[in-house]
């Protein structure tokens, strides 16, 4: 067998051919220049390809796509003619096609017919299915103006077609939709769409139609629109679903849940709130009139509706020298405070935090504490530490509540042996009871003005959690949106006015109500006295300590988990400091010689109970004349 060598020619060869190699791709290796002008190539490369997604996304067209052609057939211009009269020039060449634009925050589509929004989608919230939000979508809504025209004709912009120019200009999309006449008269709407904006620059403008539009006859425009369910309890999405508006310079009011008709004076804005995500049109000049409507659509709740209200509304258009002319917005987006009071256009009355000292209370109080908590700790823990600092706030008062109700126990035996004493003498009875609870510091009424205190806060928070954008679709514990009821049973069947699952928050609050009632009716029961003739107080509030929690849980089982979250641990923490005064501050001992003390120094009447004490007298006076004339 030859054996192998190894052959130096061969090597020598193929070090050559590597080194001709290295040498060629040395000499070849691209200079300086070539290298940032292969750079550039890429990124010119890079930026066409952006502006082509860009082309992509919206839709540009020109007036020139719409230019009449010289193909028209006779036949069919003398019908449009006959059918729109001036307007048949826009129909000549139109198209039912819709134009597409967005913004980083909007979807949105505009219809070719009719030129008014078919279309708009929040980019970045989702339903309750995880579906994305449409307040407009499949001919939910319509946008019509109706006029009179000099040939006597009745047109209605949402029939006749519209010519679209969409420009772009910086983070500014511009989208002009004509009605034409000719190329130099038209009716327009045009639309300015800003990134990082809910609300869009919308104009309403005619150009040479005074000798088109009768200015003789009404202009009116009409805005419709049926809103689409996004929340998993319609009944309770529905109870938030209505009409606000804004009117006689900066007066706010709202149609409620009802169903409404309702004529509107001096208008500036009109907003079709669906519970958290709300459709507003505003005005620069105020509307001098507006008739708005509303209408339920939901028949049963335990069916699934798509649509919640149906809402509309009429305003009529004033001409100026035979145009139109008019500056306005559009708001599409969501109900929250924080959005809405940026605007500085009053739209935060749109969130209902109550009236009066209940809204002042949230506006300012709640929702900056709120804001604060949430900043940095997640919403479920916000809320516990909320009702926290808010029942320590509150706990003084309580202590009072605790106090009164503690004296008037004490005095329950004196108070009953005056009762018994002039038992055949009613007036005298009250005269000496009141003596004697004015003498001793005591009275029904410190037990109750405590109590009335904490009401604002209690009824501003009621009205605060189901308004708190916030919340929506945030998770606590089980509880998947804190906007939304909890669910950890579904059930086969509907309970009427409790639905058809079981909420464990409302039913932990249902339970801490129960325990709280025991412990505070049982020392009311204490205090209150049998009167004859009068019903039994104690079996009252013992209905009352039953009737409370139950009512509880069937009235919250559909409302925010996150308010039911709220009235639980506030529950929990008035127990806690009603054992904590009972056990560890208040000592009956020393408040029975306190009121041994009270008793033996002179007390000066109030001017109340001076006044109450005479009107007594006199009472008492007078019956005793009428017995004597018997």
């Amino acid at each position: 067998m030859e054996e192998k060598k190894l052959d130096i020619n061969s090597v020598i060869g193929f070090i050559l051919i590597f080194g001709i190699l290295m040498y060629m791709l040395w000499q070849n290796q691209p200079t300086p220049e070539e290298l940032e002008a292969q750079e550039k190539a890429k990124q010119e490369q890079v930026e066409a390809e952006n502006k082509a997604k860009e082309l992509e996304q919206t839709k540009f067209t020109t007036a020139e796509d719409y230019a009449v052609g010289s193909d028209v057939d006779s036949l069919e211009l003398i019908k449009l003619n006959n059918k729109l009269g001036a307007f048949a020039y826009s129909a000549l060449k139109s198209s039912n096609e819709e134009t597409s634009v967005e913004s980083d925050l909007l979807a949105l589509k505009f219809s070719n017919k009719g030129g008014y929004l078919s279309e708009v989608k929040l980019k970045k919230f989702v339903d309750f299915d995880s579906v994305p939000i449409y307040l407009i979508k499949d001919n939910n809504a319509s946008f019509n103006i109706n006029f009179g025209t000099t040939d006597s004709r009745i047109l209605n912009t949402k029939d006749l077609p519209f010519q679209p120019t969409v420009t772009k200009n910086g983070d500014v999309t511009v989208v002009s939709m004509k009605l034409k006449v000719s190329e130099s008269k038209f009716l327009e709407y045009r639309y300015e769409i800003k990134d990082n904006d809910y609300m869009m620059d919308f104009t309403i403008r005619s150009q040479g139609l005074s000798d088109v539009i009768n200015s003789s006859q009404a202009v009116n425009l009409d805005w419709d629109l049926k809103g689409y369910r996004h929340a998993k309890s319609i009944s309770y999405e529905n109870r938030y679903t209505d009409i606000h508006y804004e009117y006689e310079d900066g007066k706010d009011d709202y149609t409620g849940a009802r169903d409404a008709d309702e004529e509107i004076e001096d208008i500036t804005w009109i907003g079709y709130k669906q519970h958290f995500f709300t459709s507003v049109l505003l005005t620069d000049t105020p509307f001098k009139t507006a008739q708005i409507k509303t209408e339920n659509l939901v028949e049963d709740e335990a069916i699934d509706t798509v649509y919640t209200k149906q809402f509309a509304s009429k305003i009529p258009l004033e001409l100026q020298g035979g145009e139109i002319n008019q500056s306005m917005d559009w708001y599409y987006g969501p109900s929250d405070y924080k959005v809405l009071n940026a605007y500085d256009r009053n739209l935060d009355e749109i969130v209902p935090f109550g009236w009066g000292i209940f809204g002042w209370i949230n506006r300012y109080v709640f929702m900056p504490l709120f804001g604060f908590l949430g900043g940095f700790m997640p919403y479920g823990i916000a809320i516990v530490v909320m009702t926290i600092l808010v029942k320590i706030l509150l706990s003084f008062v309580q202590y009072k509540q605790f106090l009164s109700q503690a004296k008037m126990k004490i005095l329950k035996p004196e108070l009953d042996e005056i009762r018994e004493k002039y038992k055949n003498n009613k007036m005298k009875a009250q005269q000496e009871t009141m003596a004697l609870q004015n003498k001793a510091g005591a009275s029904p009424m410190a037990g109750c003005l405590p109590a009335l205190i904490q009401l604002p806060v209690f009824y501003a928070l009621f009205q605060f959690f189901p308004s708190a954008f916030d919340l929506r679709q945030k998770s606590f514990l089980w509880a998947d949106d804190l906007s939304s009821y909890d669910t950890v049973a579904n059930l086969p069947f509907n309970i009427p006015f409790y639905g058809d699952h079981v909420s464990l928050f409302p039913l932990l609050a249902s339970i801490a109500i129960f325990f709280y009632m025991r412990l505070t009716t049982g020392q009311q029961m204490n205090t209150q006295p049998q009167q004859e003739g009068m019903p039994d107080m104690a079996k009252m509030m013992k209905y009352m300590m039953y009737f409370s929690p139950i009512m509880m849980l069937f009235f919250f089982n559909n409302y925010a988990s996150g308010l039911s979250l709220y009235y639980f641990i506030s529950n929990l923490i008035s127990i806690g400091i009603i054992l904590v005064i009972k056990n560890y501050i208040l000592d009956e001992d020393k408040i029975h010689a306190q009121i041994q003390e009270n008793k033996k120094k002179p007390k000066k009447q109030g001017r109340f109970q001076k006044k109450m004490a005479e009107m007594m007298e006199q009472a008492e006076k007078q019956k005793q004349a009428q017995q004597k004339r018997k």
